[in-house]
Order: C-alpha cells, then sequence, then structure tokens
C-alpha cells in the first residue's frame, strides 16, 4: 500500500485537527479536572489553616495527602470513559501527567524514607514542590493544546513556591499561613484557567 505525502496545507490542516481534538478531549474532561485539584486544594488550605491556627498543631497538615483521593477517582474514570479519538497530543498530555504523578509518589517516598533514616521528617518542603510539579504539567498543558491562559497563569502560581523555598532554611516550622498561600497558588494554577478552558469549549 502505498504511502501518501502530504503538501504543506494539508499537514497543517492535519496539526490543526489534532490540536482541536485536543482541546475537545481536554474541554470534555481535564477542563473539570483542573477545577476539581483546584477546588479541593482551596477547600483544604481554608480548613487546614483554620485547623493548625486554632488548634496549634502541625498535625492537620497531613490532611494534605486527601489531594491523592482525586488521582485515584481520575484513574477509575479514565478507564471507563476514554475518548474515542487519542492523538499523539492526548498521549503526550497523559504521559506529561504521568511523569508529574510519579515525581510525587517519588517525592512522598523518598522524604519518608530519609525521615525514617535521619529521625525527623519534614514535609513543609512538599507544598513548594507540589506547586511547582503541578504549575510545570498544567503550562505544559497549556502549551500543547495552544491556550495562553492555561500555559503561563500557573507560572505566576510559583511566586509562592520561590517565597517558600527561599524562607524553608530559616525556620523551624511551616506558618499556619503557608496553607492560604498554598490554595491561592492554586486558585491561580488550576481553578482560574479550568473555568477559562471550559468558558472556551461552551463557546
Amino acid at each position: 500500500m502505498e504511502e501518501k505525502k502530504l503538501n504543506e496545507k494539508e499537514s497543517l490542516e492535519l496539526i490543526t485537527q489534532m490540536i482541536r481534538q485536543s482541546r475537545k478531549n481536554i474541554g470534555t474532561g481535564s477542563g473539570n479536572r483542573f477545577l476539581l485539584y483546584g477546588y479541593l486544594a482551596v477547600v483544604l488550605a481554608v480548613v487546614v489553616f483554620a485547623l493548625v491556627r486554632t488548634t496549634g498543631s502541625s498535625m492537620w497538615a497531613s490532611a494534605w495527602f486527601l489531594m491523592f483521593a482525586p488521582f485515584i477517582y481520575t484513574t477509575v474514570y479514565d478507564r471507563k470513559h476514554r475518548p474515542t479519538v487519542i492523538t499523539y497530543t492526548d498521549r503526550m498530555i497523559d504521559e506529561t501527567w504521568k511523569v508529574i504523578g510519579t515525581l510525587f509518589v517519588i517525592t512522598v517516598l523518598t522524604m519518608m524514607i530519609l525521615g525514617y533514616a535521619l529521625g525527623s521528617v519534614n514535609f513543609g518542603l512538599m507544598m513548594p514542590l507540589a506547586l511547582i510539579y503541578c504549575g510545570i504539567g498544567t503550562s505544559i498543558t497549556g502549551l500543547v493544546i495552544k491556550d495562553s491562559v492555561l500555559a503561563y497563569l500557573p507560572l505566576f502560581g510559583l511566586v509562592f513556591a520561590i517565597y517558600m523555598l527561599m524562607t524553608l532554611p530559616a525556620l523551624q516550622h511551616v506558618p499556619a499561613t503557608w496553607h492560604l498561600y498554598f490554595g491561592i497558588s492554586f486558585l491561580i494554577m488550576m481553578v482560574i484557567p479550568g473555568h477559562n478552558l471550559n468558558a472556551k469549549y461552551h463557546k
């Protein structure tokens, strides 16, 4: 069977169609997915901040592990509701978030192992790292589907991550306000871009 060679116009049309299909797939799923993670982070930020501030115990910060719950839910959902057409762009986005998810698992396991070996573990470092991981993943997704809000707005959310990394060495414990900063970052990185993505899809 002879392969058909595409001219420049046909190649551009094919690329445009692939991006359009990926935008459609993301609009029907991942736009809401950004909102799922974003709103959960905002709610947890307020709840954890209030509990830590009122009780004085940083143990309430362990509630952030609930952020893994949407990952389990979306994994099961994806297996049951896969798009009829999966483009190379879709696969690229999926693989990007698999790498991000793997980074989370490796980071948590490494902290636990080193914490056990050293006799103590400080998960405070997990907050800025989580912001960096999610910010990069969201920006890459935006670049792939050519959505400027999704691509560049998350970078502003990384300001708090930089602040945390710069001040962490001088702190003996994580301030309660960090939880609010974390929630604000997710509001910038995921909630606003998620609503914008859904609005574009509905149009």
